[in-house]
């Protein structure tokens, strides 16, 4: 569980803002949300992912936040992806795609109607299954292949949808002996760490070819999983004894609720 005074200086922080943001004239918006993801954004180790999963948790947490009117969202996490699984052309890029095209023409009909401001945003947190020895499709994922993976990915996503946002989340850490059907160990969990430079590359890139449009997102997840792993993740049998690699039922509580702060910053990083 986050600790009382962090909760406590949140809430803070948001009031502080729409109070701010209601003297500017901030207008409250409805924020429809594709989650992109491996089986950590898909909930694996949580039942009824529906409600537990951590797109649902970070769902909720944005709910209850000041000057947000509602939220749509859809788990596009799928087990075993890699950066490869979401190049276009790929059945979970068509997936992303059917779920975003309903939602995009949701905001164009409200635009249109002139009624609330919407915000349509993909969340992504690949790089768990890029960063495995062998086992998940192109694995193990240069940081290169995995930039280029990710432009392209991004690329299309804002030609398709215009004034889009994304979000790169940081992917949590697992521990050194995780080899399930695939072999991650500790030079995976290597490889895993050297992405994070690239994310804030990308990030720094498009902030000249789409300002206000790619942003980094959550960037603790991995420490503080690492820290926590006991309580947060869930132990499973693998080949070299028990490993933890997906977040229990309070874990995914915890990085949705850092999803949520991510995301939130984004959808409102124009009224600043």
């Amino acid at each position: 569980m986050i600790p009382i005074y962090s909760r406590r200086k949140l809430w803070v922080i948001v009031a502080v803002f729409a109070l701010i943001c209601g003297f500017n004239g901030v207008k409250e918006k409805t924020l429809h949300i594709v989650f992109i993801g491996d089986s950590i954004t898909y909930g694996a180790a949580v039942q009824d992912r529906d409600h537990f999963a951590p797109p649902a948790a970070a769902s909720s947490a944005l709910q209850s936040m000041a000057l947000i009117k509602n939220i749509a969202f859809y788990n596009a996490g799928k087990s075993g992806a890699t950066t490869f699984d979401f190049l276009p052309g790929t059945p979970y890029f068509e997936n992303i795609i059917t779920a975003a095209d309903k939602f995009y023409q949701y905001k164009e009909q409200l635009i249109s109607s002139e009624q609330i401001t919407n915000e349509l945003i993909f969340s992504i947190m690949l790089g768990t299954n890029d960063s495995a020895i062998e086992g998940p499709n192109g694995a193990p994922v240069s940081p290169a292949k995995y930039r280029q993976n990710l432009d392209i990915l991004i690329d299309t996503l804002l030609v398709r949808y215009p004034g889009a946002k994304i979000v790169l989340q940081q992917a949590p850490w697992y521990s050194d002996n995780t080899y399930n059907g695939a072999r991650y160990l500790k030079e995976g969990r290597a490889r895993l760490l050297s992405y994070r430079p690239v994310l804030s590359s990308i990030v720094t890139h498009y902030k000249a070819t789409a300002p206000n449009q790619v942003y980094l997102g959550d960037q603790t997840a991995f420490a503080y999983f690492k820290k926590n792993y006991k309580k947060a993740m869930a132990p499973q049998k693998g080949h070299q004894g028990i490993f933890y690699l997906h977040p229990n039922k309070s874990g995914s509580a915890i990085l949705g609720k850092k999803w949520a702060k991510a995301i939130y910053k984004a959808a409102f990083k124009d009224a600043l």
